[in-house]
């Protein structure tokens, strides 16, 4: 099914089409200026943990060594060697399905039409987007006007290649020709891929000092969300981790990234199980579901509803205080702010990694309450236009851990912001500080 979002001035989700090769050179870009080291080809081989820290033995190119931290996270995806060393469950099943994907050219121009579907001998018409037969599903877009994206769909039981065993352009053509009967004239391939989806989860995000993060921790049984969960996945354990290793992470900060985690994977679970459903059925029946499902989504809300669901955007994490103002725990809306030196964004703000505080409304009692953590975090004051909230308190994954309504007395704002702050954040400072130390400044803009 197309889920078109096109429509929507200001979409749920958008897709940003970045080649994965070039992704992770950027994000390994990033990790290096940051200190990080990247060592290819070496292999863990076990794992040891203790009350203060873990070791792991490696077989490196030039031979095995032992290395060892206070914490160790598996981000060695879905056939994860540290998850079974350190006894987590991956309960969950393997899809009959197999799935190819290509980024191909034509070798017959003349097959597309101006419109860009395509003219193909001995069917005729082919439509962009998903074509469905008792055999599958073909399906193919345009990623320039060279390059075709092309992804076909069977129900294979007794397949005869195995996993490890590279994709060819032959058994694309052998794929297209099973479910619609003819052949396509393709020609230089870009990228060929397999695969069949896994419904997967872990029991659970962290074993002592070992936790979980991105195809380790969970497998999806539809395709599109596994990058960003793990991403996210990472983001909200990063800053947690880095303040149970700098020492000042107040009790059971850590296992809020499993209680987090784990209930957003479910819900992710949850709709790619849906899309399942919704694509597995070839009989009248499931064409019928698929239709109305498909009628539904031509109104903007539930298709709004929808993409915030695909997209993860609507999930919204517990706060420690119970607060119910409809931000709290959510994701941060990318708000414009102006201020004294000009006008820029919640995104831009976020760069440095750090809890924000946005002060939406000029309110000096709630800066000066949130100046005793300006150890911690960064206060801005800004406007914005029809703002949510009277101020802001983000976390460095991106999600509010605070949100004072607009116009509420400072006497039930200052005691629930001050929880807020000492529950994520730690203990405050016993004086309000004037600045930060250099290395982390407080920024204040207007």
């Amino acid at each position: 099914m197309h889920l078109d979002l096109s429509g929507l001035a200001d979409p749920p989700m958008q897709a940003v089409q970045i080649p994965q090769p070039r992704l992770e050179r950027l994000l390994e870009e990033c990790a290096a200026d940051l200190g990080a080291r990247i060592r290819r080809g070496h292999e863990v081989a076990a794992v040891m943990q203790d009350p203060d820290g873990v070791s792991a033995e490696v077989r490196g190119v030039d031979g095995p060594y032992r290395v060892r931290a206070k914490y160790l996270v598996a981000c060695d995806g879905a056939r994860s060697t540290v998850r079974e060393m350190a006894g987590i469950a991956f309960p969950g099943t393997t899809s009959p399905e197999v799935n190819r994907l290509s980024q191909v050219t034509l070798a017959d121009e003349g097959v597309r039409r101006d419109d860009g579907d395509l003219d193909v001998p001995g069917l005729g018409r082919l439509r962009q987007g998903f074509t469905r037969t008792d055999r599958g599903a073909f399906g193919f877009g345009w990623l320039t006007s060279q390059v075709l994206l092309i992804s076909t769909t069977e129900d294979e039981k007794d397949s005869t290649y195995q996993d490890d065993e590279p994709m060819t352009l032959d058994e694309l053509h052998d794929s297209i020709r099973r479910i619609l009967g003819v052949r396509l004239p393709l020609g230089e391939p870009l990228r060929l891929s397999r695969y069949q989806f896994q419904d997967r989860q872990a029991d659970r995000y962290r074993e002592g000092r070992v936790l979980l993060a991105g195809d380790a921790a969970h497998q999806f049984p539809a395709t599109g969300v596994a990058l960003n969960a793990g991403m996210i996945d990472a983001a909200n354990l990063a800053w947690k981790l880095a303040a149970e290793v700098q020492g000042w992470a107040p009790p059971g900060l850590l296992d809020t990234y499993h209680s987090e985690r784990h209930a957003a994977a479910q819900r992710t679970l949850l709709h790619t199980r849906a899309q399942m459903a919704l694509r597995r059925g070839h009989d009248a029946a499931a064409q019928a579901l698929r239709e109305v499902f498909q009628e539904v989504l031509s109104d903007e809300a539930p298709l709004r509803r929808i993409g915030a669901l695909v997209a993860g955007a609507d999930i919204r994490y517990p706060q420690p205080d119970g607060a119910k103002h409809a931000l709290n725990g959510a994701f941060a809306p990318d708000l414009t702010l102006d201020t004294a030196h000009g006008t820029t964004s919640v995104a831009q703000l976020m760069h440095p990694a750090r809890p924000l505080f946005l002060d939406l409304a000029d309110r000096p009692e709630l800066r000066e309450t949130a100046e005793r953590w300006a150890h911690r975090i960064v206060i801005h004051t800004a406007d914005n236009a029809g703002r949510p909230a009277d101020a802001i308190l983000i976390r460095p994954d991106g999600h509010i851990a605070w949100a004072a309504p607009v116009g509420e007395a400072s006497a039930l704002l200052l005691p629930a912001l001050g929880g807020t702050l000492r529950a994520w954040f730690g203990p405050p400072r016993s004086d309000p500080a004037p600045q930060a130390p250099s290395s982390q400044p407080v920024t204040r803009t207007r």
